[in-house]
């Protein structure tokens, strides 16, 4: 009687493993198939990203961008680099470049003043004197509070960081530590106007300050 039940009892954990076994393999099957991706005509895909890019009012993502178009975003990611290489090789008079996590374009450097002076026409600049420097030391000494920034600049600037907090160019982001005063960074809008992807890619300031800025800084 024994010697019979025990074939019995070993067949279960067989069955069982064969069947895990099965649909593992199923499964498996299942993740070699491949995704139902869009298909295009030869130029169809980069002109659809051109007519995109053309009406967007702020940086849009790859993977927006491949939702849209059902494609790979790695795929959407290649064509915008190559898109933006054949600009650049024609000397076009705009660029695409990715900026504030997503990509848009704008005009090329070297045209920039006849754009400035199409758009300005003898206007004033949106932002003062005292805005744009208030807004550099924001940008390279963030998150920083504004009495650092009043002693780096060497006056009040309580009125211009609410100017560039209501242009949507400065946030707060925290309180510092020590002091409690309210710490103050750069928004995705001032990466969009830069053209910048992050505030790593700013040019290096250091070439342009004096020596002895921390002491200046700490009001030594």
């Amino acid at each position: 009687m024994l010697a019979k039940a025990l074939p019995e009892q070993r067949s279960k954990p067989r069955k069982a493993d064969d069947d895990a076994d099965a649909e593992a393999d199923l499964e498996a099957e299942e993740d070699d198939e491949p995704e139902n991706y869009r298909e295009y005509e030869p130029g169809e895909f980069k002109g659809a990203l051109e007519a995109i890019l053309m009406v967007v009012d702020e940086p849009v993502s790859e993977l927006v961008l491949a939702t849209v178009l059902e494609v790979r975003a790695e795929d959407v990611a290649n064509a915008l680099m190559e898109l933006s290489a054949s600009y650049t090789s024609q000397g076009r008079g705009f660029d695409l470049r990715r900026a504030a996590g997503g990509w848009r374009y704008y005009t090329r450097a070297e045209y920039s003043s006849f754009v400035e002076r199409f758009v300005l026409d003898g206007q004033q600049l949106r932002l003062t004197q005292a805005s744009l420097e208030t807004l550099a030391v924001v940008a390279y000494k963030q998150p920083v509070t504004r009495a650092r920034i009043a002693a780096i600049r060497g006056v009040n600037v309580d009125g211009v960081i609410r100017t560039l907090i209501t242009r949507g160019m400065v946030e707060e982001c925290g309180s510092d530590p020590d002091s409690g005063g309210h710490l103050y960074r750069t928004t995705t809008l001032f990466l969009e106007k830069m053209g910048l992807d992050s505030v790593e890619q700013l040019p290096p300031l250091a070439p342009f300050l004096p020596d002895n800025l921390e002491e200046l800084a700490n009001g030594e």
